[in-house]
Order: C-alpha cells, then sequence, then structure tokens
C-alpha cells in the first residue's frame, strides 16, 4: 500500500488538530512497509527513530486480529504513556497512524483515536 495523498494527509492531521489542539506533537501513517511523517511540532526534535516505533506499532496489525470475537469488543486504540508525553495509535485494516501529545484528559484521547479510525477505513483498500 503507498502513502495517503495529500488529501488523506489533510484530512487525518486536521482530524488530529481538531481533537487535539496544541497538544499534538507529531502524526505518522504506516503500514506493514511503509512509514511516513505527516506532522512534527516545531519545538521538537526531527531525530526520533520512526522505524522503531514502527516496529513496535506494528504489532498492532496482529492485535487486530488477536482481540477479535473477545467478551471486550473489538479493538479500537492503544495509549502508551510514557515521562514527557503519549502515544496513541489507530489501525483500520492495513494501515494505521500514531499520534504523540502532550498531556490531555482521557476523553480527547478516545475523540483522537475516533476520528483518526474513521478517516482510516475510508481509504480506498486498493
Amino acid at each position: 500500500m503507498s502513502q495517503p495523498s495529500d488529501v488523506r494527509v489533510d484530512e487525518l492531521l486536521s482530524a488530529a488538530r481538531t481533537a487535539t489542539g496544541d497538544e499534538l506533537r507529531s502524526l505518522t501513517y504506516f503500514t506493514h512497509d511503509d512509514i511516513d511523517q505527516l506532522y512534527l511540532r516545531s519545538d521538537l526534535s526531527q531525530t526520533a527513530d520512526l522505524v522503531g516505533f514502527a516496529e513496535n506499532e506494528r504489532q498492532g496489525f496482529h492485535a487486530q486480529s488477536m482481540y477479535a470475537d473477545t467478551q471486550l469488543g473489538d479493538y479500537r486504540f492503544t495509549v502508551r504513556v510514557f515521562e514527557n508525553g503519549y502515544l496513541t495509535r489507530v489501525i483500520a485494516n492495513d494501515h494505521g497512524v500514531w499520534a504523540t501529545t502532550d498531556s490531555m484528559e482521557i476523553d480527547r484521547f478516545e475523540e483522537l483515536a475516533s476520528a483518526l479510525a474513521a478517516i482510516l477505513r475510508s481509504f480506498d483498500p486498493a
């Protein structure tokens, strides 16, 4: 699968910015084979190990099937808590995004994940 079109990038970034405001630190799109950082806040270092993050976040493709048909319901998203911020991963089919943010109220993480998931599901699966 190729990288998202400019229109899709704008949709993802707009949804992330709407849900998080100035707390958005970065937004990265990924598939099994590709990584594309869509946004990085200007006050952050550009030296993040995207490949290392992607290797970890790609495990979410497995989580989709691993958690299928559980009493908890379908897997929706993951939030990881770090000393200096949060990472929210959303996967739909064969692609996903992760957003890093500063601290936010918990309901904003769900709003962020729901908005990003809706956009990812609208992507042409071809």
